[in-house]
């Protein structure tokens, strides 16, 4: 098909998302086609549907950072076309063309096989969320942190990277102390393994230099306030890894955590890891993610539903994993 669907985002005369026909002429450079069958929803998605933020940097942009499909058309060696593929990141619904559509153009280095476990969907329940996830348990395992250390706390635990990093974590022998400002998560979560649920407003307001030392280590998708607590409750040699702003992008804290306790503040990016990082991350999510608790803390929407999806997630109003059917 020349002509494909898509959700369309303009800058002129007013910021607006629409569900929208492209033509293959409008597809980027690339070496590889892809026809798109699933993608999800981010919170950076959100953003961009709704321009709370500036994540777009090219109009028309198709939005969308995540997809799983099949190759189209490849005149990349390591791909051709029947490949079952997943892309994350790499500026994907930003500067380039995204993922709400039926078709993708990409490079070939971005994509990653589809792991054999994983169906298209199941890996959409997984998406950008569930390997930044990931990448966060690495970096803490990398650091040389194990469940024998003590308590993990895992931050807005009730959302994407969250609900994701609490069912890996406890699949990995950790005691998992999962913050929300939804109570009414509560079940869910000690489903997915945490074994403890606090209320966010522990941490989200102002706090002191250093408070009583309660985790060894830390998943933390907020920042702002809340990571500042983080940072001055985690044990002697701990360390958290940040990988979100959801409260905000400020960090109103002091070296004590650093200086009097040897804490590491372990910074997480998804968007431009390099293809070793990520097929050892989603190989790792292929060994450790077990997928009955992948449905449990996803549901579906059609396309048509990505819009109002995209401010839902940004009001708060969605637990876990979104995965979007592509027609």
């Amino acid at each position: 098909m020349t002509k494909f669907k898509g959700v369309r985002i303009v800058k002129e005369p007013a910021y607006a998302a629409s569900y929208s026909e492209f033509d293959e002429t409008e597809l980027m450079d690339g070496d590889v086609t892809v026809r798109v069958s699933h993608s999800t929803v981010n919170y950076k998605d959100g953003l961009a549907i709704t321009g709370k933020s500036p994540v777009v940097r090219r109009f028309p942009m198709i939005p969308g950072v995540d997809f799983a499909g099949v190759v189209e058309a490849s005149s990349n060696a390591d791909f051709k076309p029947g490949d079952a593929v997943v892309l994350n990141g790499w500026g994907l619904g930003e500067t380039h063309l995204g993922a709400y559509a039926q078709k993708a153009r990409v490079k070939g280095a971005w994509l990653v096989p589809l792991p054999e476990k994983f169906t298209p969907a199941q890996a959409m329940a997984i998406g950008t969320a569930g390997y930044t996830a990931q990448l966060a348990v690495l970096a803490l395992e990398k650091h040389g942190l194990t469940p024998e250390r003590g308590p993990v706390l895992v931050t807005g635990a009730a959302g994407g990277v969250g609900s994701v990093a609490v069912t890996l974590l406890a699949k990995l022998g950790w005691h998992v102390i999962a913050s929300t400002g939804r109570p009414e998560e509560a079940d869910f979560l000690k489903n997915l393994g945490a074994a403890e649920v606090i209320d966010r407003a522990e941490l989200s307001g102002p706090g002191r230099p250093l408070g009583k030392e309660r985790w060894a280590a830390a998943v933390d998708s907020v920042g702002s306030h809340t990571l500042a607590n983080v940072l001055a409750q985690t044990k002697y040699e701990g360390a958290v890894a940040a990988c979100g702003l959801a409260q905000g992008m400020d960090l109103p804290t002091t070296v004590a955590p650093f200086i009097l306790r040897g804490v590491a503040l372990l910074g997480i990016d998804s968007v431009m890891q390099p293809r070793d990082k990520r097929l050892i991350a989603w190989n790792r999510l292929a060994r450790d993610l077990d997928v009955e608790k992948l449905a449990a803390l996803s549901t579906t929407i059609g396309y048509d539903q990505v819009i109002e999806t995209a401010g839902k997630i940004l009001e708060g109003k969605v637990r876990g994993r979104i995965v979007v059917e592509i027609p």
